[in-house]
């Protein structure tokens, strides 16, 4: 978008853009999302930015009225396969926080001064201050979400002290932390004991329209014990289930309630280590997909004839993520040539495996395994042909040992060449892998049987692509509804 067009969006108070780019307004010195209630500004005292971050470091605060910091995040660090957009992918995880600027530069194979000046002028700040960015964010999601302690707000933000915490959200928000909790209409209760693990309740902003049938592609696709997903009366949907953070355990559910104000989607969450939250938050958001920009998407979908059908009977059709790369990949292995059913009996036996769940009680009962339990117990419980079991078990070694390292830093061309070798890995693993990792948008498995089935059940597309590069930048959401439509006719 140029400025002009920009521009014509913030005079509209256009809300499809918010959290795409961010208007700072020379006079007032603050900075807005595009749908403000403020009157517009004039042109010549407007700059935009790419990222708040970008906002920060030119000087600009946080406008008070609009909130810009409580907007979904913008889709292009999906639809970028950039260093640009893997540096945002990985940031939002928190790799700065665990591993510093050089872990990151290291995973993207630059060195840290390369990357501050690619960073800097394609983003307009450097890795640190995107980092800054991404903690203030998530400060003020849990200040006005839940009533955690100060001091455990700034530890959970991956702040590194109370003091960086108190200054940054002075100067992001030119108000105290306390005063930015004062803004939130009511506090829910979530402060534990001292050792215990760390609990909250927050709406998850997204963009409108909202498919809720994500929810049914991951329960069909739920590990016993790991996974649990449920309908509940009024069309309300819950996923919940374990995973492995960096720093421990923990353990989440959505619901999403279609009757409430703008469909609210709710997460619960548990961590066992504080510092983990951020990238609990960033998980969550990447597996419903609550950055995408819907209206975008379906607009390329619906001109096609043979999914117009489909876009306006599901509007707003999201992307599923991974919580887990490594785990991704060892289902994607698992379920390459055998029915969602047969790969879920297969997880199921090897999820005994998984460290029991220290966090949980119900139905969550262990983690699923990781790659070290995969290599080491794997073969007594793997059934089926002896070569997918010894690609599976190979793919778990190499994980285990750190030899094959991919996740959400990477593109399709960089898993292609780092998972391509492994035996029993081929084109449809890695683009399965490449749509949920790092959610690349525009993946056609074209080979897939599912994805067959549903082309018989649209529209004819004569004179059209076999490979719908018609829609593209946006193949891997008609793959979505092709499989969708492949499912419907089996009913």
């Amino acid at each position: 978008m140029d400025f002009w067009q920009r521009y014509r969006a913030i005079d509209a108070r256009d809300p499809r853009f918010d959290g795409q780019f961010f208007t700072a307004v020379r006079s007032t010195g603050i900075y807005c999302r595009p749908s403000c209630p403020a009157r517009t500004p004039k042109a010549e005292n407007v700059t935009f930015y790419e990222t708040s971050a970008a906002a920060h470091e030119a000087g600009y605060r946080a406008c008070k009225r609009c909130l810009p910091e409580a907007v979904p995040g913008t889709p292009a660090w999906n639809l970028r396969s950039d260093v640009a957009g893997r540096a945002m992918r990985l940031i939002n995880d928190g790799v700065i926080s665990r591993e510093g600027v050089e872990g990151l530069a290291r995973r993207l194979g630059y060195s840290s001064r390369q990357l501050n000046r690619i960073l800097s002028q394609e983003l307009g700040a450097g890795p640190l201050a995107l980092a800054r960015a991404s903690r203030a964010q998530t400060a003020r999601t849990l200040l006005v979400s839940t009533d955690m302690l100060l001091a455990d707000v700034a530890f959970a933000s991956g702040f590194n002290s109370v003091r960086q915490f108190n200054d940054t959200i002075g100067e992001v928000f030119a108000m105290t932390p306390t005063a930015v909790r004062a803004t939130a209409p009511t506090s829910r209760q979530r402060r534990n004991t001292e050792g215990a693990p760390a609990n909250l309740t927050l709406n998850l902003p997204y963009r409108e329209p909202f498919d809720p049938g994500i929810f049914d592609f991951l329960a069909v696709r739920a590990v016993p014990g790991v996974e649990a997903s449920a309908g509940e009366p009024g069309g309300r949907r819950k996923y919940a289930r374990t995973l492995l953070l960096p720093r421990g355990q923990a353990s989440f559910s959505v619901s999403f309630d279609p009757a409430a104000p703008g469909g609210r989607l709710q997460l619960t969450a548990t961590v066992a280590n504080l510092h983990d939250l951020p990238t609990l938050l960033a998980r969550v958001r990447r597996l419903f997909d609550l950055d995408a920009d819907p209206l975008a998407i379906d607009e390329a979908l619906g001109a096609d004839v043979r999914l117009r059908d489909a876009v306006q009977a599901v509007p707003g059709i999201r992307l599923p993520g991974a919580v887990d790369p490594q785990e991704l990949l060892i289902r994607a292995m698992i379920g390459q040539q055998i029915t969602v059913a047969a790969a879920r009996t297969a997880l199921t036996q090897l999820s005994v495996l998984g460290t029991p769940s220290a966090i949980t009680d119900g139905s969550l009962e262990r983690m699923f395994p990781t790659a070290v339990q995969l290599a080491e117990g794997g073969r007594a419980l793997l059934r089926g042909p002896q070569r997918r079991i010894d690609s599976v078990l190979s793919a778990a070694a190499a994980m285990a040992e750190g030899s094959l390292d991919f996740g959400y830093g990477d593109d399709h061309g960089s898993l292609s060449r780092k998972l391509l070798p492994l035996p029993g890995v081929g084109p449809w693993t890695v683009g399965y892998v490449a749509m949920r990792v790092p959610g690349a948008p525009d993946i056609f498995l074209g080979n897939d049987a599912a994805v067959r089935n549903g082309l018989k059940a649209v529209r004819d597309g004569s004179g059209l692509s076999a490979d719908f590069r018609e829609v593209s930048p946006w193949r891997s959401y008609a793959v979505m509804h092709l499989w969708r439509a492949a499912a419907a006719s089996k009913r």
